[in-house]
């Protein structure tokens, strides 16, 4: 199965979408699974995992119910707040929705330190006795405190979008491999090779500017503990949904076919709890 691990639907909203600016302005207007389907189907991808935008109840709900709809979005990856003392009961609200794989927070936009909290990581822990995988979405900034946070749960099946937003405008990446190696070493954590040309330069990147993030990526997780995902319509800042896909195919390429199957689909599948025959 071929799976795009990570997307966006949203219906644009200018003070809710406040954090598209307007140099973003290409991204400024609705983009939901008819707009992205067609895209899907013409590169063979048999489903997409849908991803919050938006930190609200509200969000997860709009998500939910799209799934429902469209049988191509195979899971959703939800909003909750982690550290509310009503979690168990904002949790039951979402119970039944068997789409709704995981949670996430926009954590690269919080103190280096919020993801620390003792309620947060209570949150982490009960999330993860329901079931629930947890996207980490972070800068490469706040990689010393996500290894804080994955020690205080070992149980807990993580994935860290973006591989961590390295600064690949300034083609920084030793560093950044450093901080990200001891998160590798724990077998319960997984990476996306997604978000990266929106950290690249966005009018002159060029897919070469791109291979030691991959390659180091793969090196650290292996393919097991990869997967492709568009970050998709944000990627329109910087390129099209096809940009994005070539550069992690021509990457695949080298690799076995086994291998290449995991990181453009079956890697996801696994994680996320995706049967392969739907």
């Amino acid at each position: 199965m071929r799976l795009d691990s990570h997307q966006h639907f949203w219906k644009y909203n200018s003070e809710k979408h406040s954090w598209i600016t307007e140099e973003m302005k290409v991204i400024q207007g609705d983009f939901l699974p008819d707009d992205l389907i067609p895209i899907l189907k013409e590169h063979q991808i048999d489903g997409c995992v849908a991803v919050q935008s938006d930190e609200s109840f509200r969000e997860t709900a709009f998500l939910c119910d799209l799934a429902e709809e469209y049988e191509q979005i195979k899971a959703v990856v939800g909003w909750a707040d982690l550290g509310s003392d009503a979690l168990d009961k904002e949790l039951d609200q979402f119970a039944s929705q068997k789409k709704l794989k995981g949670y996430r927070e926009i954590l690269q936009s919080k103190p280096v330190d919020y993801m620390l909290r003792k309620e947060f990581i209570r949150g982490i822990k009960k999330i993860g006795k329901r079931g629930y995988t947890y996207d980490i979405l972070i800068f490469h900034t706040q990689l010393e405190a996500a290894l804080h946070f994955v020690k205080k749960a070992p149980e807990q099946p993580f994935v860290i979008d973006h591989i961590a937003k390295p600064n690949i405008k300034l083609g920084i990446w030793r560093e950044w491999k450093k901080e990200m190696a001891p998160l590798a070493e724990r077998d319960y954590i997984f990476c996306k090779v997604s978000g990266m040309i929106t950290e690249a330069d966005w009018k002159k990147w060029k897919a070469k500017d791109l291979e030691i993030y991959l390659d180091v990526a793969l090196e650290l997780f292996g393919p097991k503990r990869l997967m492709f995902g568009s970050d998709w319509p944000v990627c329109k800042i910087a390129g099209e949904y096809e940009q994005v896909l070539e550069v992690i195919e021509r990457f695949t390429d080298r690799l076995s076919k086994t291998e290449k199957e995991a990181i453009m689909g079956n890697t996801a599948a696994g994680f996320y709890g995706i049967s392969t025959d739907s």
